[in-house]
């Protein structure tokens, strides 16, 4: 049911600015597991402030509210045959919009649509005071100065409670069709390296270990055209394939073992760390299931080029996300105070 509930959010916000107190910022709570803590602090519920405020399918643009759950977006943007190009994973049925952003969530079409944070056009937010800013709008280029409509995607929350997000949509490819091959770990990445360097109308790819799966999406003649370049066994279902990837529900995410995502250059070779690996993105997004000590794994993508975040599983006091460098971190110290001077939004999710 569609609820305005921004002035209430905002009162909250601005009582709890005057006394001091820490607030937790809740959505659906899908994603809480993402987080190197729990912050401390009354919980601000965010859910019940939901809608579909405009949606101008002609325009290619949708805005909505925070808690307005993903679910109900993809649906409307389905009866138009449009999409949310960044392929937002859900990981559960109360995702909503704001935690998408929040937490920066983008899916198999990443490398080739573009991220979550270079769809968002707008925000609407209560800062740290408790008072109401809005950035941006509902087109591409709108403002000059700092883009702070695209720094609350992966804010977590620290940087505002969101109220209101505009985002760019796109149509659904009219075509689309996967591909699978047997290929060798290093033969799978100098082949998908190879392609995106090409006129190819590339979607998605994975390669699970033993078999690299690409998937085609564009017009029916440039999809026939790549499938008969690239070849290999057109797989069945492959929408339920792609979701289970997108969802973690492939066999490969099965199991007590902890979940490392490692980002690195496409190009870079397999790392010598022991475990299993799912690659994504072209090379780009690794997969590891490995109890491997932290700072093996982190040394190890650090030496490749990227960065790795403890996704899922591991020792409770665990760092998940991969430590800031000292001269990113004084940037993220200083941004925090400007927006948030009394720290109370979501304290300790982000670094600080």
């Amino acid at each position: 049911m569609d609820k305005d509930i921004g002035a209430a959010l905002q009162e909250r916000v601005a009582a709890a600015h005057a006394a001091g107190t820490p607030l937790c910022i809740v959505g659906g709570n899908s994603k809480a597991f993402l987080v190197d803590r729990t912050p401390n602090g009354e919980a601000l519920g965010v859910a019940a402030h939901r809608g579909i405020v405009d949606y101008q399918p002609a325009e290619l643009v949708i805005s909505a509210r925070a808690g307005t759950p993903l679910s109900d977006i993809g649906a409307v943007l389905a009866d138009h045959r449009q999409m949310l190009p960044f392929e937002p994973p859900h990981y559960g049925e109360t995702a909503t919009l704001g935690g998408t952003i929040a937490c920066a969530l983008s899916g198999p079409r990443r490398p080739y649509a573009g991220a979550a944070r270079d769809f968002v056009l707008g925000v609407t937010i209560i800062n740290g005071c408790g008072d109401v800013l809005r950035f941006g709008g509902q087109v591409m280029k709108n403002v000059a100065g700092f883009d702070m409509s695209r720094l609350m995607a992966g804010a977590f929350g620290t940087l505002g409670v969101m109220l209101e997000i505009s985002l760019k949509v796109l149509p659904r490819p009219a075509c689309e069709v996967t591909l699978a091959q047997e290929r060798g770990a290093a033969d799978a990445i100098d082949v998908m390296n190879s392609w995106a360097g090409r006129s190819l109308p590339l979607s998605a790819t994975c390669y699970d270990g033993h078999r690299l799966f690409v998937r085609l999406s564009g017009t029916e003649t440039a999809v026939e055209s790549a499938r008969n370049h690239i070849g290999g066994e057109t797989i069945k279902e492959a929408g339920s394939f792609w979701e289970n990837i997108r969802e973690q529900r492939h066999a490969f995410f099965a199991g007590e073992l902890p979940l490392w995502r490692l980002s690195l250059p496409p190009a870079a070779p397999r790392l010598d760390l022991p475990g299993k690996w799912l690659l994504e993105w072209g090379g780009a997004q690794r997969w590891l299931k490995s109890d491997e000590e932290s700072a093996v794994v982190r040394n190890a993508a650090m030496d490749a080029g990227g960065h790795a975040t403890l996704f899922r599983g591991g020792e409770g006091n665990a760092e998940r996300l991969h430590p800031l460098p000292p001269a990113l971190l004084v940037i993220h110290r200083r941004l925090k105070q400007a927006i948030d001077p009394k720290g109370i939004l979501n304290p300790g999710r982000l670094f600080v």
